[in-house]
């Protein structure tokens, strides 16, 4: 049975959580509503300059990767 999407995308949020906690910020959950995902951004990735690039061409970009249905990511 294939894991489900919920499981999958836990997965890529912990494999992408340690590069933003080198620099002192994190990534929540804030919820999963299938295909879709809505993340808060905190510590310093909270507000910085770069959290735009960083969500859409990394978090984004590696949920795509792993995840080919993955719909919208939202930071709330």
């Amino acid at each position: 049975m294939a894991e489900s999407f919920d499981l999958r995308v836990r997965e890529v949020i912990e494999r992408i959580r340690p590069a933003l906690q080198m620099d002192g910020g994190d990534i929540e959950i804030v919820s999963i509503d299938e295909p879709n995902l809505k993340v808060r951004l905190v510590g310093a990735c909270h507000g910085c300059p770069s959290a735009t690039y960083t969500l859409y061409q990394g978090v984004y970009g590696e949920l795509k990767r792993h995840i080919p249905e993955f719909g919208e990511l939202q930071a709330v």
